[in-house]
Parts: structure tokens; sequence; C-alpha cells
């Protein structure tokens, strides 16, 4: 798919979905079954409206890797959006020095 950042036909999540297939991307944040409340990373300043739009994106080479995302509401952070944390295994091999005598 090709687009343009200043394209009045996609939305900026179409563009980001775009971005991230172009890219071998995978994006890590609504795949993990979670309530609603730790998937909002972003609050309105009425307090009333909360949406997922902060997302953790890694190549799918790693992409079972990736063990968990959410968001941690408790984070001290004077910002409208919450601290958005993942949890990653990642199993590297053990690469042995040829040894010549």
């Amino acid at each position: 798919a090709v687009f343009s950042f200043s394209s009045p036909y996609h939305s900026n999540g179409e563009r980001f979905a775009d971005l991230c297939s172009l890219n071998q991307l995978v994006i890590g944040g609504s795949i993990f079954p979670h309530k609603r409340i730790h998937k909002a990373t972003w609050r309105s300043p009425d307090h009333v409206t909360e949406n997922q739009i902060d997302h953790i994106c890694i190549s799918r080479k790693f992409r079972r890797s990736l063990q968990d995302v959410r968001v941690m509401r408790g984070a001290d952070v004077p910002s409208d959006h919450y601290l958005l944390a993942t949890s990653v295994r990642l199993r590297l091999k053990n690469h042995k020095p040829n040894r010549t005598t």
C-alpha cells in the first residue's frame, strides 16, 4: 500500500498500519487479552474519554518474543498519556568461537 502523510483519505491509524506492514513490523498492543482499563493509553482532559493511541511495534522476526503489553496507570507522570510497558523474552544463541590448534 502506498500512502502519503498529506493524503486526506487515510486516518492516522491506517497510515500507522501501512507503515508497519511496509517495514515488516507487528503492532503488539492489542493482541493480549486485558480489560479495557488496561488497554487505554490516553485520557481526555475531561476524564471521560479513553483511547488506545500508543502502541508497541516489534519486528515480525521477534513477534514470539513479546510476552505482554499493558498500561501502567499508576506511574507518576505529568501527562494525559499512560505509561505503556511490555515484557519481552529474547532467546539468544550462544555462538562458540572456532578453535584452531
